[in-house]
């Protein structure tokens, strides 16, 4: 056993810690009531029938009991103050991208680790599912604090074995292993295609949370004239100028268009969407999605 393992996982759990009270603080500082969860549903569950009354939506009539002829019913629900939470975490080559010591990987790390941290401190099933184009590391939702050092400790120590992404893929192995709603947190570059299907499947079954992670030269290049720009999934290489304004164009709009393209899609099927860059402080913003998730809560 490496004697230096347990003070560095120390050492890492004691800086996600901090992080996840700097969060709990500022949210806090400017929400009242309660509940002020990072992992906190916003979405409404079942409850019971009631007999119609004036004024109630049409849509929210339960014709199936409503047809047994005693009456006209309406679906009633209750808001979703605490559920299980499973986090989609990539962990292909792209990850790898950004610098040494904050890479994309290094980011989506952290960010699984926190929320790790917080669901064991609210008590609250936390899983994890760790994927590139194969299924990496499933830790089912457990509560409690252990159940958060073991999916750190092992999600840290993780060395994957494919290289490609496979979003799709990994969110249809998410929809088969959960059996009741879930708040599904999935983080990735999305340097992959057609994964729009699997998306909406699954925010129309659960409440989901979009990360996109990225470094600014998957943003904008910086100027370095003809080098060679290699795929770390693919390991293919091309040369490029770099300095040639309608490169350096073609190269932003692309990026542009495909962050353009995921918020959208998150928009269109009421999925909260969040884009995080490797060199920024991710906590201000992340601060900033938790409380407009409470202010749509609060509306029902």
């Amino acid at each position: 056993m490496n004697p230096a393992a347990p003070s560095a996982l120390t050492d890492l759990v004691r800086r996600l810690r901090h992080l996840e009270i700097r969060i709990r603080r500022a949210v806090e500082a400017q929400v009242q009531g309660n509940a002020r969860s990072i992992l906190k549903g916003t979405g409404l569950e079942f409850d019971d029938v009631r007999l119609y009354q004036y004024g109630d939506e049409v849509r929210a009539i339960d014709w199936a009991v409503s047809s047994k002829g005693h009456g006209t019913f309406v679906k009633t629900y209750k808001e979703e103050k605490e559920q299980q939470s499973l986090v989609l975490l990539d962990v292909s080559a792209s990850l790898d991208a950004g610098p040494a010591a904050r890479r994309k990987l290094d980011l989506g790390r952290d960010i699984a680790g926190l929320l790790a941290l917080s669901a064991a401190r609210q008590n609250i099933p936390l899983g994890l599912l760790a994927f590139s184009d194969q299924k990496e590391l499933y830790l089912p939702p457990a509560k409690g604090m252990r159940g958060a050092y073991t999916l750190v400790q092992r999600l840290f120590a993780l060395v994957p074995r494919g290289r490609h992404t496979a979003v799709g893929a990994a969110i249809r192995q998410a929809l088969g292993l959960l059996t009741h709603r879930t708040l599904v947190v999935v983080i990735s570059d999305f340097l992959d295609q057609h994964y729009e299907r699997e998306i909406a499947l699954l925010a129309r079954r659960h409440d989901l949370i979009i990360i996109q992670v990225h470094t600014p030269r998957e943003q904008q290049l910086p100027r370095l004239g003809i080098v060679p720009l290699r795929d770390a999934e693919t390991g293919a290489t091309r040369w490029v100028n770099t300095s040639a304004p309608g490169f350096r164009a073609r190269y932003a709009a692309g990026a542009q268009q495909h962050a353009a393209h995921l918020a959208a899609l998150c928009r269109r099927h009421r999925a909260s969407y969040l884009a995080l860059s490797t060199e920024e402080d991710f906590v201000p913003p992340l601060v900033a999605l938790i409380r407009q998730r409470n202010r749509a809560g609060a509306r029902g």
